[in-house]
């Protein structure tokens, strides 16, 4: 019988997370330590990130940054490779939707959401690719969303990244894949997180999405587990440029 345990094993692999602080970012932190990794945590609140630094252990360490400031790129590039080494695993969990509906989007709010949803992953991963390469093995997971096909009310200018999002990810895979560095995205369907508080706020809202899912439910943090272990792991090594919608089937109702 294979043993398929090895195509899991993150041990002497080392994960940098922004978004780490609360939600989906924080739990992939969680996920890719509980499979061996040594993790980074980069968000801008310090006292979340010493908590997921506290519930981890020595695996982790923590760096208080705003991966949308560009100018200050190279320095985040240090202070993350400084406790374990350069990444071998990027998760890009960090984002924002102003909830702006078109007709009152802002160039502020605009910018800011291109910034950190969008052009963020991009020169974080270009920064660090050349370690990955040098390694011949590297894994990058981007998060999509339901929006990055569908239109939700208030949702453009995120909408719009998320859609940029999968073209990005397919790219990142045509340029990268031949070194050996994997390129995916996770679509998340609803899940209780800090970025969908509007939503699970309202229990007659979040009971209609629950209900045009497949599985009729929205989602948990644990659903989360397998996905991106699966993209960070060998057990996806021939999966790139896929945007593995995690949604309970609510994009193919």
């Amino acid at each position: 019988m294979a043993d398929t345990a090895p195509l899991f094993d993150l041990t002497g692999k080392v994960a940098c997370i922004t978004g780490a602080s609360s939600g989906l970012g924080r739990r992939a932190a969680i996920t890719l330590a509980a499979a061996g990794a040594s993790v980074v945590g980069v968000a801008r609140r310090a006292e979340a990130l010493d908590s997921l630094c506290a519930e981890i252990g020595p695996a982790a360490a923590r760096v208080v940054a705003d991966v949308a400031d560009r100018e200050r790129l190279p320095q985040l590039v240090k202070d993350v490779s400084a406790p374990f080494g350069a990444p071998d695993i990027l998760v890009h969990a960090a984002g924002i939707n102003t909830r702006e509906v078109a007709d009152e989007v802002t160039p502020e709010g605009w910018d800011r959401t291109v910034a950190l949803n969008l052009s963020a992953p991009f020169f974080l991963s270009q920064a660090f690719v050349p370690a990955m390469q040098a390694k011949g093995w590297g894994r990058i997971v981007n998060f999509a969303s339901l929006q990055s096909t569908r239109a939700f009310p208030g949702g453009i200018a995120y909408g719009a990244t998320k859609g940029a999002i999968s073209q990005l990810t397919r790219a990142m895979a045509e340029a990268w894949s031949p070194h050996g560095i994997t390129a995916n995205a996770i679509g998340p369907g609803f899940f209780p997180t800090e970025l969908t508080a509007a939503v699970f706020d309202d229990p007659a809202r979040a009971d209609r999405n629950a209900a045009q899912t497949c599985l009729g439910r929205n989602g948990t943090l644990k659903d989360m587990d397998g996905p991106i272990l699966f993209l960070c792991s060998e057990a996806s090594a021939f999966v790139t440029g896929q945007v593995l919608m995690v949604d309970g089937g609510f994009t193919a109702k």
